[in-house]
């Protein structure tokens, strides 16, 4: 190691004790100096000591670095000791904090450095909003707490252990990809709740239409419609979400087939506009008129909805299914009618396909068809979602505005042949 790194490397083990002193010794601020186990110099020293203790390692062995740990660790925990008898205070955060700063040094000049600060201000952030860390914890529900628990099993216990191969006749069906979409589902949900929770009905509810529309559209309805049930004085703001992540489904479709098909894209650019158009002036209209509580939300529902979501899931199997069979048996001339099947899922799958096949073994117009009756079917999919799982209000406000935008897409269409 040259000497320029060296002395690099041990700035930055002092500079993460420095990052951390700086937060610890204004924490404790109101302490006498004296009365205090550790505090700026303290921890700016403990850095800069794993650095060097780790130097000497370097050459030593790494037992070396094992023992000076150890020692340090003796003394830091023996002093602290003392100021917690002295203070009647059982906090044991600044000794992990002090034994952190030690090893993210050593870390700096042993291995990579960038990890070492990342771990420095991670550490550093979650000591200096102790306060709002212990307000949030609060005010979470066992609802909340559960439903993280039950999303993050779904995603990293249950997920690996699927195939990511079809395993169908008809090549339709990937656990692994079915999966994530119910996964995908549970988590819109999730977001939507407390998107709601924490900024209120208004900002709220079209945040979570916004992003949830760029992740499934599909998805998002289900879970705004849900709310409904919960918050029917939200309906107008609900229904305008369902039909903004409408909006955004439908530009995510145009701008996958510009990527990928510029001039399938002239085709179904047209149609398509006039119908986002349409969705979205009713959504702004309704956010207008919107007159309900903008307070956080109170339910105590399970946010999660993991059995809409499983229940969803089984639906999407068997429309899958339906569509790689039909695939199967008419092959490029069951094009449209597979395009109108898979729409009842999700467009994006099938946007990529005619992308990728419009001009190469489909005609243009035709993809241009299958793309255009897919985007209509789903649709019609989520008016009819937001109907059965949503309040009667809601459901009939959804199926309004996506008929008059199916109506507008269709009248540009058919002037447009």
């Amino acid at each position: 190691m040259e000497q320029t790194d060296l002395l690099s490397r041990l700035g930055v083990a002092l500079a993460i004790g420095l990052l951390v002193g700086l937060e610890r010794g204004w924490s404790q601020r109101g302490h006498e100096d004296h009365r205090r186990a550790a505090g700026f110099r303290t921890f700016a020293l403990s850095g800069l000591l794993g650095g060097v203790a780790a130097l000497i390692s370097a050459s030593t062995g790494g037992v070396v670095l094992g023992l000076i740990f150890v020692a340090y660790a003796g003394v830091f925990a023996a002093f602290h000791w003392l100021e917690a008898t002295a203070d009647q205070d059982v906090s044991v955060t600044s000794v992990i904090a002090g034994l952190l700063t030690f090893l993210l040094g050593a870390l700096a000049v042993l291995g990579d450095i960038g990890v070492s600060v990342a771990g420095a201000v991670a550490m550093t952030a979650l000591l200096a909003f102790r306060e709002q860390l212990h307000r949030w914890v609060k005010t979470l529900t066992w609802a909340e707490i559960s439903s993280v628990l039950i999303l993050l099993a779904m995603t990293f216990l249950l997920l690996p252990l699927l195939p990511n191969r079809t395993i169908d006749p008809w090549g339709a069906i990937n656990p692994y990809e079915v999966w994530l979409l119910t996964i995908l589902i549970a988590a819109v949900s999730f977001v939507g709740y407390v998107a709601v929770k924490i900024f209120g009905d208004r900002m709220g509810i079209l945040l979570a239409a916004a992003f949830g529309g760029l992740a499934s559209s599909t998805a998002t309805t289900l879970a705004l419609a849900r709310m409904s049930k919960d918050r029917p004085e939200s309906g107008r703001l609900l229904s305008a979400g369902i039909l903004l992540a409408g909006v955004v489904m439908m530009a995510r479709v145009a701008g996958i087939t510009l990527l990928l098909n510029a001039p399938l894209a002239s085709q179904i650019i047209g149609p398509i506009a006039a119908a986002g158009a349409v969705l979205g002036l009713c959504a702004f209209l309704l956010t207008l008129g919107h007159g309900g509580p903008t307070d956080p939300l109170t339910t105590t529902r399970n946010p999660l909805a993991i059995d809409t979501a499983l229940k969803l899931g089984a639906v999407i199997v068997a429309v899958m299914l339906a569509a790689g069979y039909l695939r199967t048996v008419l092959g490029s001339a069951g094009v449209v009618l597979v395009a109108a099947v898979s729409g009842i899922v999700d467009a994006d799958a099938l946007t990529i396909s005619m992308a990728h096949m419009g001009g190469n073994g489909v005609e243009l117009r035709v993809a241009a068809q299958a793309i255009l009756v897919g985007v209509a079917v789903n649709t019609v999919t989520k008016a009819v979602l937001a109907f059965a799982v949503g309040d009667r209000g809601l459901g009939l406000t959804v199926a309004a505005a996506s008929l008059a935008a199916l109506a507008a897409g269709l009248g540009v269409a058919l002037m447009a042949a």
